[in-house]
């Protein structure tokens, strides 16, 4: 039996024509073309079509207490985007216009909602980082979100509120636009989360109290869906493939701590689009999903009809996740195949070690000279550390924990012409415009981490060798060596995108183009460790920012969560105030 969220994925794939454009191109013999001006070779930073079309929506944030779940689990608290999870899919076009009216009805917490990935080129004010774009929307209150659909492809939203995501607030973004192979019929986004029964501060708070130890997920959930692993109800999540044609399935992993490998029994999948980046069609027998990360991937149905098991394997790498449910799976079922369980389980792929393909070529090229790199000053030192007052464990950036005023955002500072900028807003300044900017980040500590940039697409010019074993004798912090580890980096045409594994004890190289002013976070995206400081800000263009945007627009917003915070909210900040709280321990870095 499909479920609600598949038959609305599916819906949604068979009604592109929903944002149906009268063309000849972009058909399932000639997805290159998109128009007659616009294909697969331009490069939407400096040409994107103008559709005049303004896609609308509006979500409503709810708060609910034992909400049962895709898998039948009771969640303690849960908080939903228009009564579902995931929420709504925002779809559009290439060009289109894109709005979307947040309404805060959660109890006690503010909001802020980030689209993940989107370029916001000069609108970093649409970004949804609170403490950093934007005050927080409190409960009772709105705020309408604008920005253009300038790149396109597969990504998703999420609070970037505290933990608060993980109590469900997220949802899938489909922008439609050309492609590097050709297929017949897209199967739409397909997000594979880890899920939680408990509710999220409540569990970022064990997590600091627990030496930055996260509990394991409860569960694996495919488009919101699954078994449960107690054998207490749920259902597989059902995908159906059309016998010989090419199908594009949109992967996304939205999830707090989980990152994992994705394979379909019998079957390989053609990469072909990873993070809104196109790329060179790319054959491979699995994927390998960090969070945040997406890669659109074309499956030929090619295989006799019947069920196949699409299999989530986890790395035993320490600190890549872990869940109650050892092998989560969902079902990929041929037209015309029995309501039956597939029998093959298919073969564990190798262990990733938590380590991400960087092979990839993207169809539009770029190059990243090393003119202004110095690895001496250029860099950052990731590092953990528990406070011995209060036994809190926080994540440090060149010893610096973050911590965001929500009422008092950079965007703010910067229109009040306020230069007092605290340490602990782990401010970088990269004032010069229309550069390559090249980082070194360096790990201090055995435990991968997913990066991403806001604002932006990063060039990975290198990175260290993943460890087999993190914690085995003699395994230390691996320094990058300048004389030596420079010479390996890839400056041609590099694997571009917005997330990227950094290696435990390890190090990575990664340069943005300086051409979007505004205040850009850097962070871990793992939510206990952003919440638990792993960030810095990137304050691009300082001196350009205020022309770039309408700055006033911040005020009203600011206005109402000042009003409202912090005499009426029960709740201390516990955390970063970038990843829901828990009442209790004040933050103390």
């Amino acid at each position: 039996m499909w479920t609600t969220s598949i038959l609305r994925g599916v819906m949604s794939g068979l009604l592109l024509g929903g944002l149906a454009r009268a063309q000849t191109c972009n058909t399932p013999t000639n997805r290159a073309c998109w128009t007659s001006n616009f294909n697969i070779n331009t490069d939407y930073e400096t040409s994107t079509p103008t559709t005049g079309v303004t896609r609308s929506y509006t979500f409503t944030l709810t708060e609910v207490d034992n909400w049962v779940a895709g898998d039948g689990s009771v969640k303690t608290k849960a908080m939903l985007v228009n009564g579902q999870f995931p929420g709504p899919t925002i779809t559009a076009n290439w060009g289109d216009e894109i709005s979307i009216n947040v309404i805060n009805n959660l109890r006690d917490n503010g909001t802020s909602i980030h689209w993940h990935g989107i370029r916001q080129l000069n609108n970093n004010i649409n970004d949804g980082a609170n403490g950093v774009t934007e005050c927080p929307i409190p409960p009772g209150h709105s705020k309408t979100y604008t920005f253009l659909a300038q790149q396109y492809g597969t990504s998703w939203y999420h609070s970037h509120f505290s933990t608060q995501y993980a109590n469900g607030v997220t949802g899938s973004i489909v922008i439609n636009g050309p492609a590097s192979l050709n297929y017949d019929i897209d199967l739409g986004a397909y997000p594979i989360s880890d899920w939680y029964h408990g509710d999220a501060g409540t569990l970022e708070l064990q997590s600091q109290l627990n030496g930055g130890a996260p509990p394991p997920s409860n569960n694996i959930l495919f488009n919101g869906t699954n078994i449960n692993p107690s054998g207490t109800g749920g259902q597989y999540s059902k995908v159906v493939l059309t016998p010989g044609k090419r199908h594009l399935l949109r992967l996304i992993n939205p999830s707090v701590e989980n990152t994992y490998v994705v394979s379909l029994v019998g079957h390989d999948f053609t990469v072909i689009e990873a993070d809104f980046v196109p790329v060179d069609a790319y054959t491979t027998p699995s994927v390998y999903l960090g969070i945040g990360q997406r890669l659109a991937v074309t499956i030929d149905a090619s295989q006799a009809v019947g069920n196949y098991w699409l299999n989530v394997s986890f790395s035993n790498t320490f600190g890549c996740g872990s869940s109650d449910n050892p092998a989560p799976a969902a079902i990929f079922s041929y037209v015309g195949a029995n309501n039956t369980l597939p029998t093959n389980p298919g073969t564990v792929p190798p262990d990733s070690l938590c380590s991400d393909t960087t092979n990839l070529v993207p169809v539009v090229s770029r190059t990243a000279p090393l003119t202004a790199f110095n690895a001496l000053s250029d860099d950052f030192f990731v590092s953990l550390e528990t406070n011995a007052t209060t036994s809190l464990t926080n994540w440090q950036v060149n010893g610096s924990s973050i911590k965001v005023d929500w009422g008092n955002p950079t965007l703010l500072q910067v229109q009040n012409g306020d230069k007092t900028f605290l340490t602990s807003e782990n401010l970088v300044s990269v004032p010069q415009a229309n550069i390559w900017s090249v980082w070194l980040i360096q790990n201090l500590t055995p435990i991968p981490h997913p990066m991403h940039l806001h604002g932006h697409d990063f060039l990975i010019l290198g990175k260290s060798t993943f460890l087999t074993c993190p914690f085995c004798a003699g395994n230390a912090p691996r320094p990058f060596n300048a004389s030596t580890d420079i010479k390996s980096l890839n400056l041609n045409n590099p694997t571009r995108r917005d997330v990227t594994m950094l290696p435990g004890f390890g190090w990575l190289v990664v340069a943005f183009h300086t051409d979007n002013p505004g205040a850009w976070l850097f962070h871990c995206h793992i939510a206990w460790h952003v919440a638990q400081g792993l960030s810095v800000q990137y304050l691009e263009q300082e001196q350009n920012i205020a022309s770039s945007m309408n700055l006033a627009a911040l005020q009203p917003n600011c206005n109402n969560w000042n009003a409202y915070f912090p005499s009426s909210d029960p709740f201390k900040q516990t955390d970063s105030g970038l990843k829901e709280r828990a009442p209790g321990i004040a933050w103390t870095a």
